[in-house]
């Protein structure tokens, strides 16, 4: 059992991936592979790595940034409890300062937070913890929804914590259970996300598929909403990688598994006067078109999709692919096919000039995971790679997406490595 099928088990609670069914495929790829690899012109810079202690242990998700440039994460593990932390980090000259925001304790207010906080319309910081919040699945908790505002009156120490209210306990029932992916807002201010465990009972191993949820706010409560409970069937199963918005206010997204051939979907959710409507954009063939989407997908300005999957591909380490709409149908075009074990956990990033980037968790040239950039020119993409993990003080597999500063610096994560071995937060200068 390779190291990746383990964390699958221990860590996100799903089974390892189907074998490779060696499907001869009839897809007809749009955009021609280009295998070219550039020599790194990027420098790569640590900019904190996590101790276990208070600041936390473990970065599952990638980072937030505010709009003067102090980033926002959270850990798997550590904190003064042992059960994740919220950390700010705030730059100070050539440093980054950290400072932990909240120690999560294992009960009513959670456990494990699996995925990033995002800054709300408020200001405030949102989020989720995987576990937690009460007795259910196995007694472990079916997690939480947050928020974390800072203090009412200013502190003069850097381990002054903020305020967090629990906004929804998931029950493991019809609501969802053991949220993952980012929360997002809609003009309302309403908050959407998905689960990998509950909705319809007795499937799945009576744990249920998963659901797309929505949380309603009244005055200072919240309401949650099951938008959508998958069957484990041809629609798919294990949401992980939460939702987008288009412009028309559908909402599109990924599930692990399930769909056609059992290998994973990109899926719509189309709201109506009863509810919400969900048709399967594609279903995964375990080719090379890739197998087993985690990460969510992000669209460009003209309505394509991007995403990826983690297995398969002609380099069996994954796949970025793109959607494209036409006539009502989508049609799956690989962007590229990489290399290694496992590809990317976390969201793809987009530029102004189009290129994509994103991480692997076990690619690359030490087969600990990368950092890639993707360039389109004239109906082929060409391949960068951004940093190859070395498993020591740079850190390695990382489940991170990479976000922009306003200089187009990148920040991430990896979730393991760096000198204390609990994970770094890293910078990629161009």
């Amino acid at each position: 059992m390779t190291i990746l099928e383990q964390h699958q088990i221990r860590i996100f609670g799903i089974s390892p991936r189907a074998a490779a069914a060696g499907l001869a495929l009839a897809l007809v790829f749009a955009l021609t592979l280009v295998a070219t690899k550039p020599a790194q012109a990027q420098m790569f810079n640590i900019i904190y790595t996590f101790t276990g202690q208070n600041d936390g242990a473990n970065p599952y998700a990638g980072v937030t940034m505010d709009r003067r440039g102090n980033l926002y994460g959270t850990t798997l593990a550590g904190g003064s409890a042992g059960y994740g932390a919220v950390f700010e980090l705030k730059r100070s000259g050539s440093d980054w300062i950290v400072s932990p925001l909240y120690s999560f304790t294992g009960g009513n207010d959670g456990a494990q937070p699996r995925a990033r906080v995002i800054i709300g319309p408020d200001g405030a910081l949102y989020g989720t913890t995987f576990g937690g919040g009460g007795a259910g699945c196995a007694g472990f908790g079916c997690g939480t929804v947050f928020n974390l505002r800072p203090p009412a009156f200013s502190c003069e120490t850097a381990m002054c914590p903020w305020k967090e209210t629990v906004l929804y306990r998931f029950t493991g029932g019809t609501d969802g259970g053991q949220p993952l992916g980012d929360l997002v807002f809609d003009q309302a201010g309403n908050i959407y996300g998905t689960t990998q465990e509950g909705g319809l009972p007795h499937s799945c191993g009576n744990l249920g598929c998963g659901v797309v949820y929505e949380l309603t706010r009244s005055g200072d409560s919240w309401t949650e909403s099951a938008l959508y409970q998958f069957s484990g069937g041809s629609d798919g199963d294990i949401p992980n990688g939460g939702v987008v918005f288009d412009h028309s206010g559908n909402l599109f997204g990924t599930t692990l598994s399930g769909g056609s051939n059992n290998f994973g979907t990109v899926f719509q959710l189309t709201p109506s006067g009863s509810g919400w409507t969900q048709k399967v954009l594609y279903s995964f063939q375990d080719s090379l078109d890739g197998s087993e989407p985690d990460a969510g997908v992000l669209f460009d300005s003209s309505g394509n999709l991007y995403g990826t999957t983690i297995f398969g591909g002609a380099g069996d380490g994954g796949t970025v692919f793109q959607l494209t709409p036409s006539g009502g149908n989508w049609t799956l075009s690989v962007v590229y096919g990489l290399t290694g074990n496992a590809g990317p956990f976390g969201n793809l990033s987009l530029d102004a000039a189009g290129n994509l980037y994103g991480t692997t968790y076990q690619d690359g040239a030490y087969v600990v995971g990368s950092g890639f950039k993707l360039t389109p020119s004239q109906g082929s993409w060409t391949y960068t790679s951004l940093h190859d993990f070395t498993g020591g003080n740079d850190g390695q597999y990382p489940l991170s997406n990479l976000i922009f500063d306003s200089r187009g610096n990148m920040y991430g994560t990896a979730a393991y490595g760096g000198a204390n071995g609990y994970g770094v937060v890293l910078e990629i200068t161009p």
